[in-house]
């Protein structure tokens, strides 16, 4: 399992980085993404999409729990903060084992449902503009990708 760790120093400069990280994601990849409100996740997710090639307006799917969009793979935006204390399964499988690219927020509320190889990330605030994002490989694939970001 490895661990890298970045830090950006602007919302473009977090946006371009995951926009790289999209471009190397492949269908079935399930990331979890966790950082504190305002650190930053929904302007990475931003950036992710358009490395997946989605071209609508994403935001955060806080009220509907998923939002699905489509690029070059489908690409399922998932914020289970609401599923805290809740056992209500909703197909996660059907999504993590699916063509598509999955992101999960708050994914500590689902746990069990999530699949063992995965790649989890955490935003960090570190002042107005600068964030420190850690990312750690579960599996051989994602450790590849990591080295991918690094070059």
């Amino acid at each position: 399992m490895t661990t890298i760790t970045w830090t950006t120093h602007s919302e473009e400069d977090t946006k371009q980085f995951a926009e790289k990280l999209g471009g190397l994601l492949q269908g079935g990849d399930v990331l979890t993404l966790e950082g504190d409100l305002g650190a930053g996740k929904t302007t990475f997710t931003k950036g992710l999409a358009k490395g997946l090639g989605v071209k609508r307006t994403v935001n955060s799917p806080t009220f509907t729990i998923i939002k699905e969009y489509m690029g070059r793979i489908p690409f399922y935006h998932m914020d289970v903060y609401r599923l805290e204390d809740s056992d209500e399964d909703l197909g996660f499988e059907e999504f993590f084992n699916g063509e598509g690219v999955t992101v999960v927020e708050w994914s500590q509320f689902i746990e069990d449902y999530l699949p063992e190889e995965r790649l989890e990330l955490t935003i960090e605030y570190v002042d107005d503009t600068s964030r420190k994002i850690s990312i750690t490989a579960r599996s051989n694939h994602f450790e590849q990708v990591c080295k991918e970001m690094s070059t």
